[in-house]
């Protein structure tokens, strides 16, 4: 598996202070260039940096180095602990960034995602790192009323690109299972108040792409430090 691409922005001395924010950026969309969730969560990160300078910057791109999907073996030596004695190398790689993705989300205080909406849901790369985070025991536990999130305390803000128009009363409401989905299961891990800012109808025509990248622009502009 090839390592995954990393940039690290330190603050204007050349290392990041005793109290540096850290923030995970993750990109989604299976095109380099030319996708508004890559643009949006750029410029969302640029507004937080501008903010507060001294911000330690992590970058994942789950398209150009994707997790692999999720197998039984990976997951009870990854989520209980089990035997890896009879991994073999391929796996124990796996095995490793698995936790290297978990570490990532639990040290960070700020996740950006820029995420891409295909077939009515988030690709298929952030579901395999979902997957790596949400892990009984570290992110999450199960108490006598049910689910307990254990990443309370986090800040996620979610850049959200969608062709077509799938928001709260219009027809296709009833498929959009990306924005629905990422609020449900970062409540699981006692993340309630996620920050989501949706580019909508931008394959529609190119007026209402502008439009609505305009909108979000203007959105990202109005984040919080």
């Amino acid at each position: 598996m090839s390592a995954p691409s990393r940039l690290v922005v330190t603050g204007a001395a050349g290392r990041p202070g005793r109290n540096a924010v850290r923030l995970l950026h993750i990109d989604t969309s299976i095109k380099a260039t030319g996708w508004l969730s890559r643009e949006l969560s750029a410029a969302a990160v640029e507004r937080l940096k501008r903010e507060a300078p001294d911000i330690v910057v992590h970058y994942r791109d789950l398209a150009a180095h994707p997790l692999g999907d999720l197998t039984g073996r990976i997951f009870a030596a990854h989520a209980q602990g089990a035997d890896i004695r009879d991994l073999d190398q391929a796996e124990l790689s796996d095995l490793a960034e698995s936790g290297k993705v978990l570490d990532e989300f639990l040290t960070s205080e700020v996740i950006v995602m820029g995420v891409a909406f295909y077939n009515f849901t988030v690709p298929s790369s952030l579901k395999a790192w979902i997957d790596r985070i949400c892990v009984a025991g570290k992110t999450f536990s199960y108490g006598a009323s049910g689910v307990v999130g254990l990443a309370r305390g986090k800040r996620v803000i979610v850049l959200l690109a969608r062709g077509g128009f799938y928001g709260e009363g219009s027809p296709n409401a009833r498929h959009e299972h990306a924005e629905t989905y990422l609020r449900s299961v970062f409540s699981v891990l006692g993340i309630d108040n996620l920050e989501v800012i949706v580019a909508e109808g931008v394959d529609v025509s190119p007026e209402l792409r502008a439009t609505a990248l305009e909108t979000a622009m203007g959105s990202i502009e109005t984040l919080a430090a």
